[in-house]
């Protein structure tokens, strides 16, 4: 058994493996160490810098529930690399990704295909040699039954002939965006899924490589655009690590505020959904107009309703206007009424039970498994919150409760939002009646922007502003993991810095994308209704599953 205190370690703290041995390290990692979670696995392109080994080297990132930190193992690439498929299977989507954007290959692979990509695409986009300007069409369409085989394979089901084959979305309202899944039909029965994503692929990370840290905050808005603030925190939070800057207190306070508006916002668009899927229209306007009520707060603070590019590095934009903490107050009322409203309506409803409990059902071991987080791990059972093991800005002064399920049904995954509503409104106003005064951002020269004033006035001013703007903040070389507690679970981004204004490479590990692997899962032994409150209750959102 290879020990992990025996692995040499890179400058960046991340354990270097090599391949003989990462099978042997991932299991020890998994089933004595207890690290459950295989959070991500990205690759990094070396092409140009001097002093590397290789061209290529893998990040793996693994969590403990009970640990602040996660570990990475570093594995230089040489040919094929074993696959963790058989370990974890987030591993199965996450080394898809890979091979997709940067043309490694896993043996052992079940199915190793493009996925955010479309299946015509040649190259590999995020290689630092791949024409950015070269555009590639799609002229055929895929009809997954490649996928489906394998699928049906698996469940050791008879032939295809067996079965009728109905593809649920891209292009339709019960999909919750643009996410298409091909299922096997039996009667209404669901015996076999699978799933296609890409739609909204954008390239995120590679636009990130060619704009400043701050240039990219507008950009993290579109990624879950049902709470875009929390979006900008987590960048922002990943590059103030780098940096090994401390915010000033006023400014992780608000925050925390705006950060929590955001989580209840996410979570009224999921639960308002949700219901109307199962025909409880009048409950979704319960819900919604309060939702209404937030985006004019955020309106009126930072001039866009829903995506606010609102936080800097370093700070944010501005500081509050007056009565900005009388507002907040009536919108968590709004919000309290509502969600009053709607439990009343649906807590003894027998429609309400009949269509939610024991439908879509996953195991704590299985979401686990297939790396889970946020309120989808903690409907299982798990009270899992980065807020509370690992906490950040200044969460360890509030307190709150983490609501757990007990079954992970669609039901519990309901119910867990409806709380944690509650609980987020308890931390805003914990927040507001803790609120110092004082300034928002740093006041590092390096970082953030002077004063207009001082802009308008002074040389040095102009100087400080220009550099700022025009080559942006610079970040020492380092390669590096850091995430919040999103509204859907685990934010984090990994970034590689060369030391300039601009990442060398931007990661981001959105919740949505392992939630979405896991919806086959969930849906085959149900019905067909059944499997639309079942993705509805995971709460995908398309813009930060694609990027």
């Amino acid at each position: 058994m290879v020990e992990l205190a025996s692995l040499p370690k890179d400058t960046n703290g991340a354990y270097e493996v090599e391949h003989a041995s990462l099978v042997e390290i991932a299991t020890h990692l998994k089933e004595t160490l207890g690290y459950e979670l295989l959070l991500d696995i990205t690759a990094i392109d070396y092409l140009g810098l001097p002093d590397t080994p290789k061209r290529f080297a893998l990040i793996y990132l693994f969590r403990n529930l009970t640990t602040p930190e996660p570990i990475t193992l570093k594995l230089w690439v040489q040919e094929r690399v074993p696959s963790l498929c058989h370990l974890y299977h987030s591993a199965n989507w996450a080394e898809r990704e890979v091979w997709d954007q940067y043309g490694v290959a896993f043996e052992g692979h079940p199915n190793l295909r493009r996925i955010l990509n479309h299946h015509q695409f040649k190259g590999h986009p995020l290689r630092k040699d791949y024409p950015i300007t070269q555009g590639q069409w799609c002229e055929t369409t895929d009809d997954l039954m490649d996928q489906m085989h394998l699928r049906l394979a698996h469940h050791k089901l008879p032939s295809f002939k067996e079965f009728n084959f109905l593809n649920l979305g891209p292009a339709h309202p019960a999909t919750h965006g643009t996410i298409r899944t091909l299922v096997a039909l039996h009667g209404e029965t669901i015996r076999a899924a699978v799933c296609e994503i890409g739609y909204l692929h954008r390239g995120f990370e590679k636009s990130c490589e060619n704009h400043t840290y701050n240039q990219i905050i507008p950009y993290t808005d579109r990624l879950n655009y049902c709470s875009a603030i929390l979006n900008n925190i987590a960048f922002a939070h990943t590059v103030e690590g780098m940096l090994g800057l401390t915010l000033p207190e006023r400014g992780e306070y608000l925050r925390v505020i705006l950060g929590e508006l955001s989580r209840i916002i996410d979570h009224l668009v999921c639960l308002a959904a949700g219901l109307v899927d199962m025909g409880a229209l009048t409950n979704y306007w319960y819900l919604y107009n309060p939702r209404e009520k937030v985006y004019t707060l955020f309106s009126k603070l930072t001039g866009a309703r829903l995506t606010n590019s609102f936080m800097r590095i370093g700070g944010m934009a501005h500081d509050t206007y007056e009565g900005f903490e009388a507002d907040v107050e009536a919108c968590l009322r709004e919000i309290e009424a509502g969600v009053s409203d709607t439990l009343g309506l649906i807590t003894h409803n027998r429609i309400f039970h009949d269509r939610t409990q024991n439908i879509g059902v996953i195991s704590a071991k299985d979401a686990l498994n297939y790396g889970l987080t946020g309120p989808n791990l903690r409907a299982c059972g798990v009270a899992y919150d980065l807020r509370s093991v690992a906490p950040y800005s200044v969460y360890e002064r509030f307190d709150f409760e983490i609501p757990v399920g007990s079954v992970g049904d669609v039901y519990d995954r309901t119910m867990v939002r409806f709380e944690e509503i509650a609980q987020s409104a308890s931390i805003i106003r914990q927040a507001l009646k803790q609120l110092p005064g004082g300034p928002v951002c740093a006041d590092v020269r390096s970082v953030t922007l002077p004063s207009k004033q001082e802009v308008y006035t002074t040389i040095e001013g102009v100087m400080n502003h220009f550099k700022l703007v025009y080559e942006g903040v610079h970040v020492p070389p380092k390669e590096y993991y850091r995430a919040i507690e999103g509204a859907n679970g685990e934010l984090g981004f990994f970034i590689h810095s060369d030391g300039s204004g601009t990442p060398r490479k931007v990661k981001v590990r959105p919740p949505c994308f392992p939630a979405m692997a896991a919806l086959p899962h969930l849906i085959e032994g149900g019905m067909i209704a059944d499997a639309v409150l079942a993705l509805g209750s995971l709460n995908i959102v398309a813009g930060e599953l694609d990027r």
